[in-house]
């Protein structure tokens, strides 16, 4: 008898998101709008006043909320998928770069702060988020279980890794 492998919680996951992702349309809103929430809440979470830690020196600028959310998330894709982790951890690097560029073209050049352009990317994101689902007829999957909340940026991840033949 051949026994079968175990599935893996992160392809469980998958699986279960994908329940409510089958529509083309609401995909494709998905693909447009998990990165720009994922950008947006990780900007609104940095902007959140943090406590100024003067045992830590200059180095305390580099530390905010943000960065709990950051390594609470990678901890967890981590866990879930080492090379989808470090692919995220890219990614979030990216958007931490571009959040620190608004809060640089706020102070030099009069752009809004960065909260509000976050606030309003992530607004416009989540009414995309639940077009896409009234469109798929289904409820979003996090209103089943939060953990899904972190699997939809991870879930995009892993069909580039299987379009590009990366295990993950």
């Amino acid at each position: 008898m051949i026994e079968q492998a175990a599935q893996r919680p992160v392809d469980a996951y998958f699986e279960k998101y994908a329940e409510s992702h089958q529509n083309p349309k609401n995909k494709l809103i998905h693909w447009i709008c998990v990165p720009l929430i994922v950008f947006s809440l990780l900007g609104l979470v940095w902007a959140i006043p943090f406590p100024h830690l003067s045992f830590l020196g200059e180095y305390t600028r580099y530390l905010n909320w943000a960065t709990f959310l950051i390594l609470f998330s990678i901890f967890y894709y981590f866990r879930l998928s080492p090379p989808l982790a470090i692919a995220m951890l890219f990614i979030i690097s990216v958007f931490g770069a571009t959040i620190v560029t608004l809060e640089i073209l706020h102070r030099k050049e009069g752009w809004p702060d960065m909260w509000q352009i976050c606030l309003f990317i992530f607004f416009i994101s989540w009414v995309g988020q639940f077009i896409g689902h009234k469109i798929e007829g289904k409820k979003p999957s996090f209103l089943d279980d939060l953990k899904f909340l972190l699997i939809g940026p991870i879930w995009l991840l892993h069909f580039i890794f299987r379009k590009l033949g990366i295990p993950y």
